[in-house]
């Protein structure tokens, strides 16, 4: 039996459990506020059933119901990042199986760290505000009061009252609209989510928003000024998804939507249901626009229809779904492209562990959670931890159609449900009993619960990556006389995913001399974080404007981060990485501000 509990949430689990949320939403952008309702429908599992506790975070509660009668509420001390239990007494006591509709209205505050309030000024068009949430991965409470846990999964609907000349989309069907009854100049928008999901999982975007179809079950979202290109770049998204379902079953959950967010999104991406969230740096020649919708396309069946019961077990979300995005990879590009990825994601895995410290247990593929905040214990260890144990293992049973086929009733048998690392390794030992002595050979406490690397280094094909790495070696060995001898023909022979691999093999080796980042420039890419990086640490002072201004014109932490802590990091500019933060960090996303802020050793958490 797995633990009834959430290192992670004030809510139980144990004594009754969420089926379905009524959301109403009335989105007001004066206040930078929802004034809302939930009513959730829950089950209760045990007898002499007369309290539950709910998540929430900065909400201001006023009043609480239960089948429509008045219930008394208290909420708890609040706790530094979890926010503050809501404690709520039923008028009545109910038994086991029976279930009751619990109303809460609140109001969120304008800090909520899941919602991020645009001015005009901050949009492409300049005209609207603009709203958006980012849940994952404990910040809905900060927006609806709920178990806010993994493990509970419930459908939803909402109404969303918008002024009218905005558009409101969700992470859910589109179910109509209509003017709104108590107000002339404002719309309701109505969504309906019919398959049970996370709540990590609710989303919600206001703004001026317009979209272009590009599939049978797909749209794109943006602003007007980038729904044309938009529509170009993930004209692709049809390919991939059924690419996707021929590799992991049926796509359950009927419409695809991508919606690209201002540039303060912190993420490359986030999977939430119906409507795929993408950063706008995948407009501007990001190059990694392909990697990013498959591996939240992959999403669709692995961490959204199967999901990790707790966030200890996100490996299961996220290791699954990078195997699946190159598995798709895979299918649309050659087996060595799925190699390279997977080589330049052991690099990744790398970085973090070094970044962490090899003894840090938070670099456990199975960490334990108690008492971490989840914002900062977030890296690459889930996603390439968790890729290199399933290669490992692929390479064990058989190959890659052979452990694909266990993935794919991995995801039939748990459908729709949260499960733990010890569920799947007990599927995983069911699936393929007739190599339990493998199996059994495998070190599994050095894979789940011990730090740093993994215990196997798994040899991959290195064709793609064996350019890289020549190129990379020539610039580092190359005399300042001998530059003439680099062209734009060696770049131009490298594909995209290469390029970026090259810039990232220079960023791990001593900075190059000043006199080699400027031919470089002239030979080379430039503007490109990695490559504004590589400047900055070879001390090339004109570079440093020109990171800072990238490091605050879109927020993605995967650039931000790096580019600040690299400017921070020339002595020189120590004080300039400080001010301009400074300046800037009313605009950044609450994540990313607080993120930066501990970067540059603490400063702006005043």
């Amino acid at each position: 039996m797995t633990s009834a509990t959430d290192p992670c949430s004030f809510s139980s689990f144990s004594k009754c459990v969420t089926k379905h949320l009524n959301l109403t939403f009335h989105v007001d952008f004066d206040s930078h506020v929802l004034k809302a309702k939930v009513a959730l429908t829950v089950e209760v599992l045990v007898d002499n059933f007369t309290s539950l506790t709910l998540d929430t975070k900065d909400l201001k509660v006023s009043k609480v119901t239960a089948n429509g009668q008045a219930a008394k509420f208290t909420l708890g001390a609040k706790h530094s990042f979890m926010g503050t239990p809501l404690e709520i007494t039923l008028p009545f006591d109910l038994s086991r199986g029976q279930h009751v509709i619990v109303e809460v209205t609140y109001e969120t505050a304008p800090s909520a760290s899941a919602l991020q309030w645009l001015t005009p000024e901050q949009t492409a068009g300049k005209k609207h505000p603009y709203l958006f949430s980012q849940c994952q991965a404990t910040h809905c409470r900060s927006m609806v009061p709920c178990q806010d846990t993994p493990a509970m999964k419930h459908t939803y609907y909402a109404q969303v009252s918008v002024p009218k000349e905005l558009v409101a989309v969700m992470s859910a069907l589109r179910d109509g609209e209509e003017p709104d009854p108590q107000d002339s100049s404002r719309i309701i928008y109505r969504f309906r989510q019919p398959v049970p999901m996370p709540c990590y999982l609710i989303a919600i975007v206001v703004g001026a928003l317009e979209s272009r179809e590009i599939g049978p079950r797909s749209r794109v979202w943006s602003e007007k000024e980038f729904v044309d290109k938009a529509a170009y770049e993930f004209s692709e998204t049809e390919t991939m998804l059924k690419t996707a379902e021929g590799l992991a079953g049926p796509y359950v959950w009927g419409q695809y939507d991508i919606l690209v967010l201002p540039p303060s999104f912190p993420y490359g991406g986030m999977e939430n249901p119906c409507l795929t969230f993408a950063t706008p740096t995948l407009l501007a020649g990001d190059r990694s626009l392909s990697s990013v919708i498959a591996h939240e396309i992959s999403h669709s069946w692995t961490g959204n229809l199967v999901t990790n019961k707790t966030w200890e077990h996100f490996w299961l979300n996220e290791g699954h779904t990078v195997y699946l995005e190159r598995m798709i990879g895979r299918s649309m590009e050659s087996e060595q492209f799925r190699q390279f990825k997977a080589m330049g994601g052991w690099k990744d895995l790398q970085e973090s562990v070094n970044t962490f410290g090899a003894n840090n247990p938070l670099t456990n593929l199975v960490p334990n959670l108690n008492e971490v905040d989840l914002d900062e214990a977030f890296s690459s260890v889930p996603y390439e931890k968790g890729f290199s144990l399933l290669y490992h293992l692929e390479e064990l049973m058989g190959g890659p159609e052979v452990f694909m086929g266990f993935v794919k009733s991995y995801i039939q048998l748990f459908s729709y449900s949260s499960i733990t690392t010890e569920e799947w390794k007990h599927y995983l030992f069911t699936y393929f009993k007739n190599k339990v002595g493998i199996l059994n050979k495998v070190d599994w406490n050095a894979w789940m619960y011990t730090p740093g690397m993994p215990p196997v280094k798994p040899q991959y094909d290195s064709t793609m990556a064996d350019a890289c790495i020549a190129l990379c070696k020539r610039w580092v060995k190359t005399k300042e006389g001998d530059l003439g001898n680099f062209s734009e023909v060696d770049v131009k022979t490298l594909s995209t995913h290469q390029l970026i691999e090259f810039l990232s093999l220079l960023l791990q080796e001593e900075p190059l001399p000043l006199s080699h980042v400027k031919r470089m420039q002239e030979v080379s890419c430039s503007g490109v974080p990695s490559w504004l990086r590589l400047c900055v640490k070879s001390k090339w002072e004109d570079a440093v404007p020109m990171a800072l201004k990238m490091a605050t014109e879109q927020g993605r932490m995967k650039f931000t981060r790096p580019l600040f802590k690299e400017v921070y990091n020339f002595d020189k500019y120590h004080e300039e990485a400080v001010r301009v933060f400074i300046v800037h960090r009313a605009a950044m996303h609450p994540v990313t501000a607080n993120l930066v802020a501990k970067d540059l050793k603490g400063w702006g958490q005043y």
